[in-house]
């Protein structure tokens, strides 16, 4: 960053667009102007002794975020971006789980939010956790600042991961990582200093620090930046941004793509060219071939070109980037055999056999990753072609969880079977299949359903049931253990209100489809209100959250039907849990709302 400083000078580090009552304002922030306010803070932490210790930052979607952030590297300080409750309509209880295991030395906000914050460390007994407004002018001394002379090894930041607010665990990303994966993201995107990056995912997540905050100012560009609320209010600012400004490179979850072929109307693209759009990341969640072609053929007529797009695959344990699309090729679709992936392998598709679509997440860079796909229980690599485990080794990869010497060990330590003197892997807890170079990631470990002995994954029955009806939206598909066997259960939101009569068809239609296609029983449907699904930060659907709120009976439905084994396990949940009295989802749903329905039986082989 003191590098850039002194060569793009009073050229923009970045722009953001801040909604106000009067349209869309943009603020501007030089590189020399962001060097400046970024000593200043910096010479407030280590005159206050933070220099090895972690910072808070918590901060709406802005520009003061990036001092923040920069000012921590420039002090030595470790950074811990969180999300500010107050903008994410939650409490404090997950931001205070985060503060007690990352053990926090300081809070960085602004003024506005300072009081709210204040009285939280308060209530939470943080008496010794510093709170500091940062937006008031200067806090400290620039001419008192010095360089913390950090090495490769030393932590930057903690990446605190979407997941158990009692238990938080934050990635540990040291100076080293972040360089070498910012290398990794530039090759792999072809990115130049004479471009323009942007987009409108959250800071304080993996995605949009790394790839729209950090990104640009390792390569010296500029980035265009605006809210996630902005986008999720009006889907046409995203592209209209990148038209207006010219972006090269911006993405974000598939959810996005879908949100804008589904949003937009023809008016809001009024003007629109897309043409400067180089890649079009698509990542953090499994990547549709519907979506991809949803998108290209809507956007085509005004620039998007199909091989813009750049399906890709990373997590924060790697930093972030792992495998990308060769540039100017576009995605990879194949079909392959239903039955054979789930028996563990990518073949067909056959003659009027079952198939479904995957689509490539890419390649590994030798220089930058090792990637293997391996059996989760023998441990072994598992040849072309094979589904298991994705592993992976490279120096994005983190040292491991932040206190977490166990985890660590067991996820970050692992070691495949009769290569045990290559070294530790990163296992990814993700599920995928080498096809020569191309990997194809195919689902998570932990959320396969097992059904009769085969293996269900939870998106491909998420997909289906969505391509029923243009009235059904997101959902979470996830199994559960009752009654001595596993049964399938299925939750999927209702994009607009229906009569009761047509939930009650569009539940048996989808009972009936996964019986068929997918020769399991669905015993368990359940139709829910927009926004039911829980997502994380980076849009990926909850499903093990899912799971525990549908059997602690928080999850109300507009119809269900579910399986009497698993409502006696509902009943039973929600008792020991002192729950019964909680007006409930499906457990105490009424006659009218809800049934119980014997499965139909599936289809044999």
């Amino acid at each position: 960053m003191l590098t850039r400083s002194d060569e793009r000078g009073d050229a923009d580090a970045f722009v953001f667009l801040a909604e106000g009552r009067g349209g869309t304002e943009a603020e501007r922030l030089p590189y020399r102007e962001l060097d400046r306010a970024a000593k200043d803070l910096a010479s407030w932490l280590q005159e206050h002794g933070l220099q090895g210790r972690q910072v808070l930052l918590l901060y709406p979607s802005g520009l003061d975020f990036v001092k923040a952030f920069v000012a921590c590297l420039y002090a030595g300080a470790v950074a811990v971006p969180a999300p500010l409750p107050s903008e994410q309509g939650q409490h404090f209880q997950r931001v205070s789980g985060i503060v007690r295991d990352a053990r926090v030395g300081a809070v960085l906000t602004l003024a506005a939010h300072a009081p709210d914050v204040e009285a939280w460390l308060a209530a939470e007994n943080f008496a010794d956790v510093v709170c500091l407004p940062t937006d008031r002018g200067p806090v400290g001394d620039i001419g008192t600042w010095r360089d913390p002379r950090l090495r490769p090894d030393d932590l930057a930041f903690l990446q605190y991961t979407s997941g158990s607010t009692n238990a938080p665990k934050g990635v540990m990303v040291s100076h080293g990582n972040l360089l070498a994966n910012e290398a990794a993201i530039a090759r792999a995107t072809g990115n130049t200093p004479d471009m323009v990056v942007g987009g409108w995912l959250p800071f304080y997540h993996d995605m949009g620090l790394i790839g729209h905050v950090l990104q640009p100012l390792w390569l010296g560009a500029v980035s265009v930046l605006m809210s996630p609320v902005s986008f999720l209010r009006k889907p046409a600012r995203w592209l209209q941004m990148i038209s207006e400004y010219g972006v090269h490179g911006s993405g974000g979850p598939n959810f996005a793509y879908d949100l804008c072929v589904r949003r937009i109307t023809d008016a809001q693209l009024e003007g629109v060219d897309l043409s400067s759009w180089q890649t079009a990341c698509n990542g953090a969640e499994p990547v549709r071939a519907e979506t991809l072609r949803a998108f290209t053929e809507r956007f085509g007529p005004y620039g998007f070109r199909s091989e813009v797009m750049f399906p890709c695959y990373g997590m924060a344990e790697t930093t972030l980037l792992v495998t990308g699309t060769p540039r100017g090729r576009g995605a990879l679709v194949r079909e392959v055999d239903a039955a054979g992936l789930e028996r563990g392998s990518v073949e067909g598709p056959y003659l009027g056999s079952p198939r479904r679509e995957l689509v490539s997440s890419g390649v590994a860079d030798g220089e930058d990753f090792e990637v293997r796909v391996v059996d989760p229980d023998t441990r072994a690599e598992r040849p072309a072609g094979r589904v298991g485990e994705i592993w992976i080794r490279g120096a994005s990869v983190a040292a491991g969880y932040w206190e977490r010497p166990e985890v660590n060990a067991e996820v970050f330590g692992a070691r495949i079977a009769g290569q045990e003197e290559l070294g530790p892997w990163l296992r990814t807890g993700d599920l995928g299949v080498l096809d020569g170079a191309e990997l194809f990631v195919t689902g998570r470990l932990k959320e396969m359903v097992l059904i009769n002995g085969r293996n269900i994954y939870p998106y491909d029955v998420e997909s289906a049931v969505r391509g029923l009806d243009p009235a059904i939206g997101t959902g979470a598909v996830f199994g559960i253990d009752a009654g001595g066997q596993e049964h399938l259960v299925v939750i999927h939101e209702i994009k607009a209100a229906a009569a009761r009569t047509e939930l009650k068809a569009l539940a048996a239609e989808i009972q009936r489809m996964v019986g068929r296609e997918f020769a399991v029983p669905a015993g368990s449907v359940v139709l829910v209100r927009p926004g039911t699904i829980r997502r994380t930060t980076s849009g990926k659907i909850q499903r093990t959250l899912m799971q525990k709120l549908f059997l602690r009976g928080a999850v109300a439905p507009l119809h269900a039907v579910v399986d009497p084994a698993v409502r006696e396990l509902i009943e039973n949940t929600a008792s020991t849990a002192n729950t019964a009295s909680t007006a409930s989802a499906v457990g105490a749903a009424t006659a009218a709302d809800a049934e119980v329905a014997v499965p139909e039986p599936a289809p044999v082989g």
